[in-house]
């Protein structure tokens, strides 16, 4: 399906239901963005937040990051408001949110344009952090999570045209691999890096591979949706030629082939470490 055309009126709507807390981040009440989607009562929606629950739990999200549950005084009618349960929603929520609603909802088109614009956005601020990253081990966890929430997004897009069954996806993903590793697949990527049939590729990618793959799926993810391609043969082509040009692109740099960078300690390990140094600091 193409990105629908955002108008003006549909970011206004948007943007007026658009709150701050305290700590000055944005946030989202699931009381407002349920009428703004059309549904005829809240008990309706509440489905479809459950359903990105499960995909920000599936995307190695904590859910408790972006799906809040609040008490939030609601306007019943002559000036009376009311005590009723809500969810204070991210951004990252929100655009989980409206990609699992009513999809032949005009407006649901809409926000599922404007919420992912908001998150690309975002990206791009975020960006700037990582440029002020000074570690490598700081590095490569900031853009495994950035491929966690891109590969979501990518595989929604390859959804659209037409790659629905997970054994689709996985060779769709190939690919992908095939584009940007110079044929080699996943199979041979794994034994190419020496790791175990078990081990997650991306898990055991450098920062300066990690960035290579971010890189290609974010540009992937928005061909397909830009130029509205459908057909699993379709999909696959695309990703193994988006995957040629990123390559191209670092031989013309220089750089590395990816399939050539060394396979790095498991991200895993550096998680573990990042969460004891933490409870340390809270225990001082």
């Amino acid at each position: 399906m193409a990105r629908t055309r955002l108008t003006k009126k549909a970011i206004s709507t948007f943007e007026s239901i658009k709150k701050v807390d305290d700590a000055g981040v944005e946030y989202w009440s699931s009381r407002d963005l349920w009428r703004i989607l059309g549904y005829t009562e809240y008990r309706h929606f509440l489905p479809v937040i459950e359903k990105a629950k499960t995909a920000c739990q599936n995307s190695s999200q904590p859910i408790s990051d972006h799906f809040e549950d609040v008490l939030e005084m609601v306007s019943i009618g002559s000036g009376a408001e009311r005590s009723l349960d809500s969810i204070k929603l991210s951004r990252y929520a929100c655009y989980l949110t409206v990609q699992n609603a009513d999809p032949s909802k005009t407006i649901v088109a809409q926000a599922q344009t404007y919420f992912a614009i908001q998150t690309r956005i975002a990206e791009v601020q975020q960006m700037d952090a990582y440029n002020q990253l000074s570690t490598e081990e700081e590095k490569r966890l900031f853009l495994r999570n950035e491929m966690i929430k891109h590969n979501i997004q990518l595989a929604d897009a390859a959804k659209g045209a037409g790659v629905v069954e997970p054994r689709d996806y996985a060779i769709f993903q190939n690919y992908g691999y095939q584009g940007l590793y110079g044929g080699l697949g996943a199979q041979e990527i794994h034994a190419r890096k020496g790791l175990k049939k078990s081990q997650k590729i991306l898990d055991h990618m450098g920062s300066t591979e990690l960035a290579a793959n971010l890189f290609r799926a974010t540009q992937t993810e928005e061909k397909l949706r830009k130029e509205n391609i459908k057909g699993k043969a379709e999909a696959n082509q695309t990703h193994f030629m988006v995957g040629q040009k990123v390559r191209q692109t670092i031989k013309e740099l220089g750089g590395t082939m990816p399939e050539n960078l060394p396979a790095a300690e498991s991200i895993k390990k550096i998680e573990a470490k990042k969460r004891n140094q933490l409870k340390e600091k809270t225990n001082d």
